[in-house]
């Protein structure tokens, strides 16, 4: 059985980051390992939460792993809270990297054309730097721009997509994915590009007229989770991006329908029954 790292916050009522990652990935069959970034009440949305800060655990946890021999077959960082922490994975990479695993990093900062609050210019050049020590980086295209000082548009066409891509290319990841990705009305998906080929691949689905909070937690999980499973990284973003788009359709259907998050719950049987039949799996 492969072994994931995910490393995020702990949002305790909310559906993302970890309480996303840990039954997604373990549902999809594989050893899901945490490390806490911090712990919130709930996640950010909600007014009024707590917030505890465990920077000052994670030196101490990934010592003991280290002393007791543990590896990973794969290191997913998600919502890092500080520069302090991003510093901190750099070392972690250092600890843990082998010639075979994936460092995958979702670069949560920013969506909508705004950075995330208390976040500022010195983390958005600090999370630029941790991207370059990653195999797969899945940034939404406010992220994107921040890191690579481009302007940020809603309205675009192929080229600047291309654009992007090439100058997230530069900070020095293997493979960059571009998510939220809007090619003709009515779609959305992801467009990707691999450094050292120079492949591009462009995946598009019907867009789902609605936002909830958690949706990238979700796809990364199930990209991360796919990937582990043998699918290429073309196809576990299509995967990722149709399950999270069936997952919206079902929670808008919810007569309860929660404001804060989407029903991966109810959708989990469906992305089970995908990988058993191998849907876009490598052939």
């Amino acid at each position: 059985m492969k072994r994931v790292l995910t490393v995020q916050d702990i949002s305790c009522l909310g559906k993302c980051s970890l309480t996303v990652a840990l039954p997604v990935i373990s549902a999809m069959g594989v050893e899901t390992v945490i490390l806490p970034t911090a712990v919130l009440s709930t996640h950010t949305m909600f007014p009024d939460f707590t917030y505890k800060d465990l920077s000052d655990q994670i030196g101490p946890i990934t010592a003991h792993w280290k002393a007791q021999g543990a590896s990973f077959d794969a290191v997913y960082t998600g919502y890092l809270g500080s520069v302090t922490q991003i510093e901190q994975m750099k070392e972690l990479f250092e600890t843990f990297r082998t010639p075979d695993n994936l460092i995958f990093i979702d670069p949560v900062m920013a969506d909508n054309g705004k950075l995330y609050a208390n976040f500022d210019d010195a983390y958005v050049r600090a999370n630029a730097g941790l991207c370059a020590q990653a195999d797969i980086i899945v940034p939404n295209i406010t992220e994107a721009c921040l890191m690579t000082e481009t302007e940020y548009r809603t309205e675009y066409d192929a080229a600047y997509i291309d654009t992007l891509l090439h100058r997230l290319s530069l900070l020095g990841a293997k493979t960059v994915v571009l998510t939220g990705v809007s090619l003709s009305e009515g779609k959305t998906g992801v467009a990707g590009l691999d450094t050292a080929t120079g492949e591009r691949s462009v995946y598009q689905n019907d867009r789902v007229d609605a936002s909830y909070h958690g949706t990238g937690d979700l796809f990364s999980s199930v990209c991360v989770g796919a990937m582990m499973r043998g699918y290429s990284w073309q196809k576990a973003m299509a995967l990722a991006a149709d399950h999270v788009a069936h997952t919206i359709r079902v929670t808008l259907e919810d007569p309860k329908k929660p404001w804060y998050g989407v029903d991966f719950e109810e959708t989990m049987p469906a992305l089970l029954d995908a990988l058993a039949q191998g849907t876009g799996a490598e052939a």
